[in-house]
Protein backbone atom coordinates (compact mmCIF):
# COMPACT_ATOMS: atom_id res chain seq x y z
CA UNK A 1 0.00 0.00 0.00
CA UNK A 2 1.03 3.41 -0.95
CA UNK A 3 1.56 5.68 2.08
CA UNK A 4 -0.39 8.85 1.71
CA UNK A 5 -0.17 11.88 3.35
CA UNK A 6 0.18 11.92 7.60
CA UNK A 7 2.64 14.33 7.07
CA UNK A 8 1.75 16.00 10.52
CA UNK A 9 1.74 12.61 12.61
CA UNK A 10 4.83 11.29 10.84
CA UNK A 11 6.69 14.58 11.95
CA UNK A 12 4.97 14.39 15.68
CA UNK A 13 6.36 10.88 15.69
CA UNK A 14 9.72 11.94 14.05
CA UNK A 15 10.11 15.14 16.87
CA UNK A 16 9.22 12.68 19.27
CA UNK A 17 12.43 10.57 18.13
CA UNK A 18 14.75 13.17 17.97
CA UNK A 19 14.14 15.23 21.35
CA UNK A 20 16.04 14.86 24.20
CA UNK A 21 15.32 11.72 26.50
CA UNK A 22 13.21 8.68 25.98
CA UNK A 23 9.93 8.52 24.14
CA UNK A 24 6.77 6.70 25.15
CA UNK A 25 3.94 6.99 22.28
CA UNK A 26 0.74 5.65 21.85
CA UNK A 27 -0.93 5.09 18.62
CA UNK A 28 -4.55 3.47 17.73
CA UNK A 29 -7.18 3.72 15.71
CA UNK A 30 -9.74 1.82 14.16
CA UNK A 31 -9.07 -0.98 11.65
CA UNK A 32 -7.99 0.20 7.99
CA UNK A 33 -7.11 3.64 9.22
CA UNK A 34 -3.50 3.47 8.40
CA UNK A 35 -1.68 2.53 12.12
CA UNK A 36 0.37 0.42 10.80
CA UNK A 37 1.24 2.03 7.58
CA UNK A 38 2.05 5.48 9.56
CA UNK A 39 4.08 3.08 11.69
CA UNK A 40 6.32 1.47 8.82
CA UNK A 41 6.93 4.87 7.09
CA UNK A 42 8.40 6.26 10.62
CA UNK A 43 10.48 3.38 11.68
CA UNK A 44 11.97 3.02 8.23
CA UNK A 45 13.54 6.31 8.67
CA UNK A 46 15.10 4.86 11.94
CA UNK A 47 16.82 2.05 13.69
CA UNK A 48 14.09 0.12 15.03
CA UNK A 49 12.46 -3.07 16.25
CA UNK A 50 9.12 -4.06 15.07
CA UNK A 51 6.92 -6.44 16.75
CA UNK A 52 3.10 -6.84 15.05
CA UNK A 53 1.38 -9.39 17.67
CA UNK A 54 -1.14 -12.08 16.63
CA UNK A 55 -3.97 -13.54 18.08
CA UNK A 56 -1.70 -16.45 19.11
CA UNK A 57 -0.90 -17.93 22.91
CA UNK A 58 1.10 -15.98 25.72
CA UNK A 59 3.74 -18.04 25.28
CA UNK A 60 4.65 -17.73 21.78
CA UNK A 61 3.91 -14.56 21.18
CA UNK A 62 6.40 -13.27 24.35
CA UNK A 63 8.91 -15.92 22.34
CA UNK A 64 8.75 -13.91 18.84
CA UNK A 65 9.26 -10.36 20.57
CA UNK A 66 12.56 -12.03 22.11
CA UNK A 67 13.61 -13.23 19.13
CA UNK A 68 12.92 -10.19 17.24
CA UNK A 69 15.23 -7.86 20.02
CA UNK A 70 17.94 -10.59 19.63
CA UNK A 71 17.87 -10.18 15.58
CA UNK A 72 18.06 -7.12 16.06
CA UNK A 73 21.49 -7.53 18.02
CA UNK A 74 22.88 -10.17 15.72
CA UNK A 75 22.49 -12.62 18.88
CA UNK A 76 20.50 -16.47 19.78
CA UNK A 77 17.14 -15.50 21.74
CA UNK A 78 17.90 -16.05 25.56
CA UNK A 79 15.04 -18.49 26.96
CA UNK A 80 12.96 -16.15 28.65
CA UNK A 81 10.09 -17.56 31.49
CA UNK A 82 8.09 -14.39 32.21
CA UNK A 83 7.38 -11.05 30.53
CA UNK A 84 9.28 -9.33 33.41
CA UNK A 85 12.51 -11.31 32.03
CA UNK A 86 11.88 -10.49 28.35
CA UNK A 87 11.56 -6.39 29.04
CA UNK A 88 14.90 -6.93 31.44
CA UNK A 89 16.18 -8.12 28.16
CA UNK A 90 15.26 -5.24 26.08
CA UNK A 91 16.02 -2.57 28.70
CA UNK A 92 20.02 -4.23 28.61
CA UNK A 93 20.05 -4.08 25.18
CA UNK A 94 18.70 -0.67 24.72
CA UNK A 95 21.16 0.67 27.72
CA UNK A 96 24.00 -0.41 25.70
CA UNK A 97 23.15 1.15 21.86
CA UNK A 98 22.36 3.88 19.44
CA UNK A 99 18.63 5.27 19.48
CA UNK A 100 16.05 3.05 18.94
CA UNK A 101 12.56 2.68 17.91
CA UNK A 102 10.99 -0.51 19.56
CA UNK A 103 7.46 -0.69 18.07
CA UNK A 104 4.71 -2.69 19.34
CA UNK A 105 1.87 -3.18 17.04
CA UNK A 106 -1.68 -4.88 18.12
CA UNK A 107 -0.65 -4.72 21.76
CA UNK A 108 -4.43 -5.32 22.62
CA UNK A 109 -3.40 -8.84 21.35
CA UNK A 110 -1.00 -9.41 23.77
CA UNK A 111 -2.94 -7.85 26.60
CA UNK A 112 -5.77 -10.70 25.63
CA UNK A 113 -4.01 -12.81 26.47
CA UNK A 114 -2.30 -11.47 29.38
CA UNK A 115 -3.65 -8.59 31.48
CA UNK A 116 -0.71 -8.34 33.66
CA UNK A 117 1.40 -6.74 30.84
CA UNK A 118 0.52 -3.21 31.67
CA UNK A 119 2.04 -3.48 34.90
CA UNK A 120 5.11 -5.33 33.62
CA UNK A 121 5.55 -1.64 30.37
CA UNK A 122 4.88 0.39 33.65
CA UNK A 123 8.03 -0.94 35.23
CA UNK A 124 9.77 -0.82 32.16
CA UNK A 125 8.73 2.80 31.21
CA UNK A 126 9.41 3.67 35.11
CA UNK A 127 12.41 2.16 35.77
CA UNK A 128 14.35 1.47 32.59
CA UNK A 129 13.24 3.58 29.53
CA UNK A 130 14.79 6.53 31.18
CA UNK A 131 18.07 5.43 31.02
CA UNK A 132 17.66 5.15 27.32
CA UNK A 133 17.44 7.73 24.20
CA UNK A 134 15.02 5.33 22.58
CA UNK A 135 11.15 5.52 22.32
CA UNK A 136 8.49 2.69 23.08
CA UNK A 137 5.27 3.10 20.37
CA UNK A 138 2.80 0.84 21.74
CA UNK A 139 -0.25 0.46 18.38
CA UNK A 140 -3.31 -1.26 18.77
CA UNK A 141 -6.60 -1.16 16.48
CA UNK A 142 -9.11 -2.32 19.39
CA UNK A 143 -10.09 1.34 20.64
CA UNK A 144 -11.86 0.15 23.64
CA UNK A 145 -8.60 -2.04 24.85
CA UNK A 146 -6.11 0.85 24.11
CA UNK A 147 -8.00 3.63 25.72
CA UNK A 148 -8.62 1.30 28.58
CA UNK A 149 -5.30 -0.57 29.21
CA UNK A 150 -3.06 2.16 28.49
CA UNK A 151 -4.35 5.48 28.37
CA UNK A 152 -6.89 4.77 30.85
CA UNK A 153 -7.23 6.61 34.59
CA UNK A 154 -7.44 2.69 35.95
CA UNK A 155 -4.49 1.69 33.62
CA UNK A 156 -0.94 0.68 35.33
CA UNK A 157 0.52 3.42 32.29
CA UNK A 158 -2.28 6.37 32.71
CA UNK A 159 -0.16 9.49 32.57
CA UNK A 160 3.20 7.79 31.51
CA UNK A 161 2.79 8.58 27.67
CA UNK A 162 5.12 11.96 25.97
CA UNK A 163 2.61 11.70 23.33
CA UNK A 164 -0.64 9.87 21.49
CA UNK A 165 -2.16 10.02 18.10
CA UNK A 166 -5.35 9.01 17.94
CA UNK A 167 -5.66 8.38 14.13
CA UNK A 168 -8.47 9.55 12.15
CA UNK A 169 -9.75 8.40 8.51
CA UNK A 170 -8.93 10.99 6.03
CA UNK A 171 -10.90 13.76 5.49
CA UNK A 172 -12.32 14.24 2.42
CA UNK A 173 -9.85 16.67 1.36
CA UNK A 174 -6.60 14.06 2.19
CA UNK A 175 -9.00 11.60 0.18
CA UNK A 176 -8.45 13.44 -3.20
CA UNK A 177 -4.73 12.33 -2.89
CA UNK A 178 -5.89 8.69 -3.92
CA UNK A 179 -9.37 9.43 -5.08
CA UNK A 180 -8.54 11.11 -8.37
CA UNK A 181 -12.60 11.57 -9.89
CA UNK A 182 -13.53 15.27 -10.64
CA UNK A 183 -15.40 17.08 -7.86
CA UNK A 184 -19.01 15.41 -8.91
CA UNK A 185 -18.13 12.25 -9.06
CA UNK A 186 -15.43 12.04 -6.10
CA UNK A 187 -18.18 12.89 -3.38
CA UNK A 188 -20.24 10.13 -4.91
CA UNK A 189 -17.10 7.83 -4.65
CA UNK A 190 -16.65 9.42 -1.26
CA UNK A 191 -19.67 8.56 -0.02
CA UNK A 192 -19.09 4.81 -0.38
CA UNK A 193 -15.41 4.59 0.29
CA UNK A 194 -15.18 7.06 3.00
CA UNK A 195 -11.63 8.17 4.33
CA UNK A 196 -10.26 4.68 5.28
CA UNK A 197 -7.18 4.32 2.90
CA UNK A 198 -7.36 1.02 1.86
CA UNK A 199 -11.53 1.03 0.72
CA UNK A 200 -9.73 4.06 -0.90
CA UNK A 201 -6.88 2.06 -2.54
CA UNK A 202 -9.02 -0.79 -4.03
CA UNK A 203 -11.20 1.90 -6.24
CA UNK A 204 -9.40 2.71 -9.75
CA UNK A 205 -10.44 5.53 -10.48
CA UNK A 206 -10.07 5.33 -14.10
CA UNK A 207 -12.91 3.00 -14.41
CA UNK A 208 -16.79 4.23 -13.83
CA UNK A 209 -17.95 4.47 -10.32
CA UNK A 210 -20.65 1.85 -11.00
CA UNK A 211 -17.89 -0.75 -12.32
CA UNK A 212 -15.91 0.01 -8.89
CA UNK A 213 -19.06 -1.15 -6.61
CA UNK A 214 -20.04 -4.29 -8.73
CA UNK A 215 -16.30 -5.31 -8.59
CA UNK A 216 -14.84 -4.08 -5.00
CA UNK A 217 -18.34 -4.29 -3.36
CA UNK A 218 -21.00 -6.90 -5.35
CA UNK A 219 -18.80 -9.34 -5.98
CA UNK A 220 -18.73 -11.94 -3.30
CA UNK A 221 -15.02 -12.53 -3.84
CA UNK A 222 -13.98 -8.99 -3.06
CA UNK A 223 -12.89 -7.90 0.20
CA UNK A 224 -15.20 -5.55 0.73
CA UNK A 225 -17.93 -7.68 0.27
CA UNK A 226 -17.82 -9.37 3.98
CA UNK A 227 -15.22 -6.52 5.36
CA UNK A 228 -18.60 -4.99 8.24
CA UNK A 229 -18.80 -8.86 9.50
CA UNK A 230 -15.24 -9.07 9.40
CA UNK A 231 -14.74 -6.24 11.81
CA UNK A 232 -17.33 -7.25 13.89
CA UNK A 233 -16.86 -10.86 14.66
CA UNK A 234 -12.89 -9.22 15.18
CA UNK A 235 -14.26 -6.47 18.07
CA UNK A 236 -17.47 -8.15 19.33
CA UNK A 237 -17.70 -12.10 20.40
CA UNK A 238 -21.76 -11.77 19.17
CA UNK A 239 -22.15 -9.19 16.83
CA UNK A 240 -25.62 -10.34 15.31
CA UNK A 241 -27.30 -7.41 17.37
CA UNK A 242 -24.80 -5.17 16.46
CA UNK A 243 -25.43 -5.67 13.33
CA UNK A 244 -29.10 -5.49 13.27
CA UNK A 245 -28.74 -2.03 14.94
CA UNK A 246 -26.07 -0.80 12.50
CA UNK A 247 -29.00 -1.95 9.86
CA UNK A 248 -31.67 0.06 11.44
CA UNK A 249 -29.54 3.17 11.56
CA UNK A 250 -28.57 2.94 8.23
CA UNK A 251 -32.12 2.56 6.55
CA UNK A 252 -32.98 5.32 8.63
CA UNK A 253 -34.08 4.66 12.29
CA UNK A 254 -31.48 7.13 14.22
CA UNK A 255 -33.67 8.11 17.21
CA UNK A 256 -33.04 5.28 20.26
CA UNK A 257 -36.97 4.59 20.37
CA UNK A 258 -36.73 4.35 16.53
CA UNK A 259 -33.67 2.00 16.91
CA UNK A 260 -35.56 -0.05 19.26
CA UNK A 261 -38.55 -0.66 17.40
CA UNK A 262 -36.85 -1.86 14.15
CA UNK A 263 -34.46 -4.21 16.19
CA UNK A 264 -37.49 -5.20 18.89
CA UNK A 265 -34.13 -5.09 21.08
CA UNK A 266 -35.44 -3.30 24.25
CA UNK A 267 -34.54 0.30 25.46
CA UNK A 268 -32.93 -0.79 28.60
CA UNK A 269 -29.89 -3.46 26.95
CA UNK A 270 -30.28 -1.20 23.70
CA UNK A 271 -28.08 1.62 25.42
CA UNK A 272 -25.44 -0.63 25.99
CA UNK A 273 -25.15 -1.42 22.40
CA UNK A 274 -25.26 2.00 20.96
CA UNK A 275 -22.73 2.92 23.85
CA UNK A 276 -19.95 -0.52 22.95
CA UNK A 277 -20.66 0.72 18.89
CA UNK A 278 -19.80 4.30 20.02
CA UNK A 279 -16.45 3.00 21.57
CA UNK A 280 -15.65 1.21 18.06
CA UNK A 281 -16.18 4.38 16.46
CA UNK A 282 -18.95 2.23 14.17
CA UNK A 283 -21.76 4.86 15.55
CA UNK A 284 -21.93 8.23 16.56
CA UNK A 285 -24.17 10.28 18.31
CA UNK A 286 -25.22 13.73 17.62
CA UNK A 287 -27.12 16.33 19.44
CA UNK A 288 -28.42 20.08 17.92
CA UNK A 289 -25.34 22.31 17.94
CA UNK A 290 -27.03 24.44 20.29
CA UNK A 291 -27.36 21.85 22.81
CA UNK A 292 -25.57 20.78 25.65
CA UNK A 293 -23.71 17.36 24.50
CA UNK A 294 -23.87 15.02 27.58
CA UNK A 295 -27.30 16.40 28.63
CA UNK A 296 -29.32 16.85 25.38
CA UNK A 297 -32.09 14.08 25.05
CA UNK A 298 -32.48 14.42 21.29
CA UNK A 299 -29.77 12.84 20.16
CA UNK A 300 -29.93 10.85 16.80
CA UNK A 301 -27.53 8.47 15.76
CA UNK A 302 -25.69 7.73 12.26
CA UNK A 303 -23.66 4.90 11.32
CA UNK A 304 -20.03 6.72 11.22
CA UNK A 305 -18.23 5.70 8.77
CA UNK A 306 -19.65 6.19 4.56
CA UNK A 307 -18.49 2.80 3.34
CA UNK A 308 -20.87 0.89 6.75
CA UNK A 309 -23.24 3.23 5.85
CA UNK A 310 -23.32 2.15 2.62
CA UNK A 311 -22.89 -1.47 3.04
CA UNK A 312 -25.90 -1.86 5.75
CA UNK A 313 -28.08 0.05 3.35
CA UNK A 314 -27.62 -1.46 0.27
CA UNK A 315 -25.32 -4.85 0.89
CA UNK A 316 -26.57 -6.37 4.27
CA UNK A 317 -30.94 -5.95 3.16
CA UNK A 318 -29.89 -7.39 0.20
CA UNK A 319 -27.46 -10.65 0.06
CA UNK A 320 -29.55 -13.19 -1.44
CA UNK A 321 -30.26 -11.16 -4.38
CA UNK A 322 -26.93 -9.94 -4.85
CA UNK A 323 -25.52 -13.98 -4.25
CA UNK A 324 -27.80 -14.00 -7.88
CA UNK A 325 -28.38 -11.19 -9.62
CA UNK A 326 -25.84 -8.57 -8.36
CA UNK A 327 -26.35 -6.46 -11.66
CA UNK A 328 -30.01 -6.12 -10.99
CA UNK A 329 -29.33 -5.39 -7.39
CA UNK A 330 -26.84 -2.05 -8.84
CA UNK A 331 -29.52 -0.97 -11.39
CA UNK A 332 -33.09 -1.46 -9.68
CA UNK A 333 -32.02 -0.81 -6.09
CA UNK A 334 -28.55 0.83 -5.69
CA UNK A 335 -28.74 3.35 -8.68
CA UNK A 336 -31.80 4.73 -8.21
CA UNK A 337 -31.40 5.12 -4.55
CA UNK A 338 -28.02 6.31 -4.49
CA UNK A 339 -28.49 10.24 -4.28
CA UNK A 340 -30.37 9.78 -1.29
CA UNK A 341 -27.36 8.05 -0.06
CA UNK A 342 -24.65 10.67 -1.12
CA UNK A 343 -26.80 13.59 0.08
CA UNK A 344 -25.44 12.45 3.44
CA UNK A 345 -21.96 12.71 2.82
CA UNK A 346 -22.42 15.71 1.14
CA UNK A 347 -23.21 17.25 4.47
CA UNK A 348 -19.75 16.50 5.61
CA UNK A 349 -17.79 17.51 2.75
CA UNK A 350 -20.05 20.65 3.24
CA UNK A 351 -19.04 20.83 6.75
CA UNK A 352 -15.32 20.85 5.61
CA UNK A 353 -15.44 23.35 2.79
CA UNK A 354 -17.23 25.61 5.51
CA UNK A 355 -14.05 25.02 7.76
CA UNK A 356 -11.93 25.69 5.04
CA UNK A 357 -13.92 29.45 3.70
CA UNK A 358 -13.64 30.24 7.18
CA UNK A 359 -10.07 29.47 7.55
CA UNK A 360 -9.22 31.71 4.56
CA UNK A 361 -11.43 33.89 5.53
CA UNK A 362 -14.41 33.89 2.50
CA UNK A 363 -17.01 34.14 5.81
CA UNK A 364 -16.10 35.32 9.69
CA UNK A 365 -15.26 32.63 12.15
CA UNK A 366 -17.79 30.43 14.11
CA UNK A 367 -16.01 28.47 16.78
CA UNK A 368 -18.87 25.91 17.09
CA UNK A 369 -20.42 24.01 13.60
CA UNK A 370 -23.07 21.48 13.22
CA UNK A 371 -26.40 20.51 12.83
CA UNK A 372 -29.96 21.72 14.35
CA UNK A 373 -33.34 20.17 14.61
CA UNK A 374 -36.12 20.73 16.67
CA UNK A 375 -39.30 18.37 16.43
CA UNK A 376 -40.17 18.44 12.51
CA UNK A 377 -38.00 21.30 11.71
CA UNK A 378 -33.97 20.92 10.71
CA UNK A 379 -30.73 22.80 9.48
CA UNK A 380 -27.96 21.30 8.27
CA UNK A 381 -25.18 23.44 9.14
CA UNK A 382 -26.07 25.82 11.67
CA UNK A 383 -22.56 27.76 13.16
CA UNK A 384 -22.29 29.68 16.40
CA UNK A 385 -19.79 32.59 17.32
CA UNK A 386 -20.95 33.55 21.18
CA UNK A 387 -18.09 36.05 21.43
CA UNK A 388 -19.69 38.37 18.64
CA UNK A 389 -23.19 36.72 19.28
CA UNK A 390 -22.78 36.02 15.29
CA UNK A 391 -24.92 32.72 13.80
CA UNK A 392 -24.67 30.83 10.28
CA UNK A 393 -27.97 28.98 8.82
CA UNK A 394 -26.93 26.75 6.16
CA UNK A 395 -28.41 24.13 3.95
CA UNK A 396 -26.42 21.51 1.36
CA UNK A 397 -28.82 20.40 -1.70
CA UNK A 398 -27.58 17.41 -3.61
CA UNK A 399 -30.07 17.76 -6.18
CA UNK A 400 -30.43 17.48 -9.85
CA UNK A 401 -31.94 20.97 -10.48
CA UNK A 402 -29.97 24.61 -9.08
CA UNK A 403 -31.59 25.64 -6.23
CA UNK A 404 -34.09 28.73 -6.66
CA UNK A 405 -35.68 31.30 -4.02
CA UNK A 406 -37.70 29.25 -2.43
CA UNK A 407 -35.12 27.93 -0.34
CA UNK A 408 -33.90 31.00 0.95
CA UNK A 409 -37.66 31.83 2.53
CA UNK A 410 -37.79 28.27 3.83
CA UNK A 411 -34.09 28.77 5.59
CA UNK A 412 -34.96 32.24 6.75
CA UNK A 413 -38.33 30.80 8.54
CA UNK A 414 -36.29 27.99 10.20
CA UNK A 415 -33.53 30.10 11.55
CA UNK A 416 -36.49 32.58 13.73
CA UNK A 417 -37.47 28.63 15.25
CA UNK A 418 -33.43 28.54 16.38
CA UNK A 419 -33.53 29.83 19.94
CA UNK A 420 -29.74 30.87 20.52
CA UNK A 421 -28.19 34.20 21.79
CA UNK A 422 -29.90 37.95 21.81
CA UNK A 423 -32.85 39.48 19.67
CA UNK A 424 -29.89 41.61 18.08
CA UNK A 425 -28.05 38.29 17.40
CA UNK A 426 -25.80 38.97 13.65
CA UNK A 427 -27.06 36.84 11.03
CA UNK A 428 -25.32 35.38 8.20
CA UNK A 429 -26.83 32.24 5.39
CA UNK A 430 -24.94 30.05 3.54
CA UNK A 431 -26.30 27.75 0.36
CA UNK A 432 -24.35 24.89 -1.03
CA UNK A 433 -25.29 23.18 -4.27
CA UNK A 434 -24.45 20.57 -6.54
CA UNK A 435 -26.17 22.05 -9.38
CA UNK A 436 -25.54 25.76 -8.61
CA UNK A 437 -28.34 28.21 -8.28
CA UNK A 438 -30.80 29.85 -10.47
CA UNK A 439 -30.72 33.80 -11.39
CA UNK A 440 -34.04 34.67 -9.51
CA UNK A 441 -32.18 33.35 -6.75
CA UNK A 442 -28.80 35.40 -7.29
CA UNK A 443 -30.72 38.61 -7.33
CA UNK A 444 -32.49 38.27 -4.04
CA UNK A 445 -29.86 37.52 -2.08
CA UNK A 446 -27.78 39.97 -0.07
CA UNK A 447 -24.36 39.92 1.34
CA UNK A 448 -25.56 38.11 4.68
CA UNK A 449 -25.60 35.46 2.21
CA UNK A 450 -23.04 33.25 0.60
CA UNK A 451 -23.24 30.81 -2.06
CA UNK A 452 -21.16 27.58 -2.64
CA UNK A 453 -21.47 25.16 -5.93
CA UNK A 454 -19.72 22.32 -6.88
CA UNK A 455 -16.42 24.72 -8.37
CA UNK A 456 -15.99 26.48 -5.04
CA UNK A 457 -15.67 23.25 -2.94
CA UNK A 458 -13.61 21.66 -5.40
CA UNK A 459 -11.46 24.99 -5.05
CA UNK A 460 -11.42 25.14 -1.34
CA UNK A 461 -11.09 21.23 -0.85
CA UNK A 462 -8.33 20.89 -3.36
CA UNK A 463 -5.39 18.34 -1.97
Amino acid sequence: MTFYDREEELTALQEEFTSEGHGFYVLYGRRRVGKTALLKEFCAQHPHIYFLAAEEGETRQRNKLVEKIADRFDERPPRIESWDEALTYLGEKLIDCEDLIVAIDEFPYLVEENGSLPSYIQAFVDETLPETASMLVLCGSSVSTMESSVLGHKSPLHGRRTGQIDLQPFTFQQARLINRYPIHEAIRSFSITGGMPMYLELFDYEEELTTNIQENILSPTSILYNEPEFLLRTELRNPARYRSILEAVALGHTTPNAISGATNIDPGPLSKYLKTLRGLRLLERRVPVTAAKKKSKRSRYRVADPFLRFWFRYVEPNRSSIEQAPDMVLEGTITPDLPNHVSTTFETVCHEALWSAIREGHIPPFSNVGPWWYGEEEIDIVGLDPANDRILFAECKWTHDPVDPALVEDLKAKAEAVRWGPPSREERFALFSKSGFTEDLHEMIDPQWTLFDLSDIDTLLSP
